[in-house]
């Protein structure tokens, strides 16, 4: 699984001009699932999301998840991330996981964030989305299971 992590000041998902999913000072999350992931990813990936170090401490150095500081948390499905871009111009989705697996996936790492973490917001599985942000820093990680 991959999750692209953002640290944000806000954040909002549309849906036909209809907000879905909004979140302020946290992290928006864009997730996709490879075809090879199995569901001990899910658990790994919910780990370090909530705990991955992106918010300064009194020193200013990235100390803090954002469950330390009570953030939000945005989760976006995003198949994309799966892609493989190494050739050509135009990007194959063979590695990443058909949609039931993606959806189901999905589904159970929004569960697991909920389960230790209030304030989970998300967009939804298969829609057309208009993802909007503030990336705070900017600060941007690439996490893999």
């Amino acid at each position: 699984m991959i999750a692209l992590l953002q640290r944000v000041s806000e954040a909002a998902v549309r849906i036909d001009g209809e907000v879905v999913g909004q979140i302020g000072t946290g992290l928006m999350v864009l997730i996709g699932v490879h075809r090879d992931d199995e569901p001990h990813d899910i658990e790994r990936l919910g780990e370090r999301i909530l705990g991955y170090r992106v918010f300064s401490d009194e020193s200013g150095k990235m100390n803090r998840a954002v469950t330390d500081i009570g953030g939000g948390l945005l989760l976006v499905p995003q198949f994309t991330l799966a892609a493989d871009t190494k050739k050509g111009m135009r990007a194959s989705f063979t590695r990443a996981a058909l949609p039931d697996k993606g959806n189901e996936y999905f589904d159970r790492l929004v569960e697991r964030c909920r389960r230790d973490h209030d304030g989970v917001e998300t967009g939804h599985f298969g829609a057309d989305m208009q993802v909007s942000l503030v990336n705070d820093g900017p600060v941007t990680f690439w996490l893999q299971t």
